[in-house]
């Protein structure tokens, strides 16, 4: 049996109010939509959807899709309804042209992917997350075959330590330490990739001879103490993720992002305070802020940093001892709201990095990333 389009979306809402797992689809979502060169599933998700993260439940059931990660440009997908009422995206064989702009291209070679990619591979390549250790024990850069502090193409480096032959490696400078917030622990050190070398001359430290390397690609000058990692450690990235909810309660702080900028938005990259243990690539957590305290006393309700100076020390003081303020006036400690939301996609022991896919206010450092 198939629905009409008015009594199927009336039964979907009605569904979506018994059960919160019923996928909401956006009113201005098209009944048809030819896949373009460039769209994800991501992109494509995210026209018919407000959770684009959800997308596996909308494109789940389909016979026509057995994988939705092989949809390629000018495949055509209709928004049907199933019997219980539940939207799904199924592949039209037999595309009618909806408009004169509408038609079919030519298929591609390569599958819509799930995400943009191309967004992260640049950022994939240029910064790691390495305990400071462990950077103390790589191969480091001695000095060069000329006599100056920056090196660049054309120079020969020396390196310290025991290279493998023909092998390519990065060279990486220490950056600035990812503190955890609520403990002040050092959690790991940016590391930034400045330079891809190949070795010539493997090197023994234990007789003295140091490794030789010739410099292949530049991004930044080179200096004596960046260190060496074969290239391709930490340059992996899934071809799927899994995207989900985790289950249980997460809650994690944004401690820093790549961009260094006061505030960032949607596809902008952040670094959480969770590791390999709270989370995984895929996870897609709520971005929460804290909303401003309010001191309310006998001039009326004021954020704290409108206070005095004296009813912030009797408020604070009152607190810290456990002692009620006088009746006429309170500390109004607020709710979190929610301001995003973003989606985990590379891992370490003790931080993750994660990508903002959605957001209704400017992302900062400092905000909360939590499943409640």
């Amino acid at each position: 049996m198939k629905y009409p389009l008015v009594a199927a979306l009336l039964a979907i809402s009605c569904a979506f109010s018994a059960a919160a797992d019923v996928l909401t689809i956006k009113k201005d979502a098209p009944k048809q939509y030819v896949v373009k060169k460039g769209d994800t599933l991501w992109d494509i998700s995210g026209i018919y959807l407000n959770h684009p993260w959800q997308w596996p439940e909308l494109w789940q059931m389909n016979p026509q899709i057995a994988n939705p990660h092989l949809i390629y440009p000018g495949d055509a997908l209709t928004l049907i309804y199933d019997k219980d009422g539940k939207p799904r995206l199924v592949k039209n064989s037999r595309y009618k042209k909806l408009s004169p702009e509408g038609r079919i291209t030519p298929k591609g070679k390569q599958a819509v992917p799930t995400l943009p990619l191309e967004l992260l591979r640049p950022y994939l390549t240029y910064e790691q997350a390495i305990d400071r250790q462990v950077m103390a024990d790589k191969p480091y850069i001695l000095g060069a075959s000329v006599n100056t502090k920056m090196n660049t193409m054309g120079h020969i480096l020396y390196v310290k330590g025991n290279l493998n032959l023909n092998e390519a490696y990065g060279v990486y400078r220490k950056g600035n330490e990812l503190v955890d917030p609520n403990t002040n622990e050092v959690l790991a050190n940016k590391a930034e990739l400045v330079a891809i070398v190949r070795a010539f001359r493997s090197g023994d430290v234990e007789h003295g001879v140091p490794a030789s390397v010739k410099i292949e690609m530049v991004k930044q000058e080179i200096k004596p103490n960046d260190f060496l990692m074969p290239a391709m450690d930490g340059q992996m990235l899934p071809a799927y993720f899994n995207m989900k909810r985790p289950e249980g309660e997460l809650n994690g702080t944004i401690i820093a992002s790549v961009s260094e900028l006061r505030e960032f938005s949607t596809m902008d990259i952040v670094v959480l305070n969770l590791g390999a243990e709270q989370v995984k690539p895929g996870f897609v957590l709520d971005i929460e802020r804290q909303s401003p305290e309010v001191f309310d006393g006998r001039s009326g309700p004021r954020y704290r940093e409108d206070s005095t100076s004296l009813e912030k020390l009797i408020t604070d003081t009152n607190e810290y001892f456990g002692v009620e303020a006088d009746k006429d006036s309170k500390v109004w400690h607020m709710p979190k709201e929610k301001v995003g939301e973003l989606m985990v996609f590379k891992v370490y022991d003790n931080v993750s990095y994660a990508l903002i896919v959605k957001n209704q206010h400017p992302i900062r450092v400092g905000d909360y990333a939590v499943i409640n």
